[in-house]
């Protein structure tokens, strides 16, 4: 388990609710990955990530689908690509990532509470 933080530590962490509208192959990156733009409605707008979950997902099945991620990260260079946003998942038994999602269709943007 992480150290214990304050409630106030956990606002500043921006997770919102957002909408896959594209997903791509990204062979250039070292680990085997998916580019994807993420709709986060239109505060926020579209974004771009770099998501590790090939086991679990194509490309085919993630259009459409609304995920987690951290949108208020600095952007981070991998490879030609820069990631704007932290698309959250787990680890499954076999460490390959499993997405973080909603029970329920929300408005994309939502901040998780």
């Amino acid at each position: 388990m992480a150290e214990e933080i304050s409630y106030a530590d956990f606002e500043r962490v921006d997770i919102r609710v957002g909408t896959i509208i594209e997903a791509s192959p990204f062979p250039e990156a070292r680990k085997p990955a998916f580019k994807l733009l993420i709709d986060f409605g239109p505060d926020i707008g579209i974004k771009k990530s770099s998501a590790q979950i090939i086991v679990h997902y194509t490309t085919e099945n993630l259009i459409g689908r609304q995920v987690l991620g951290v949108v208020n990260f600095p952007p981070r260079q991998i490879g030609p690509f820069r990631s704007e946003v932290l698309t959250l998942g787990f680890e499954d038994e076999n460490g390959a990532i499993v997405l973080a999602a909603v029970e329920q269709p929300v408005p994309n943007g939502r901040r998780m509470m």
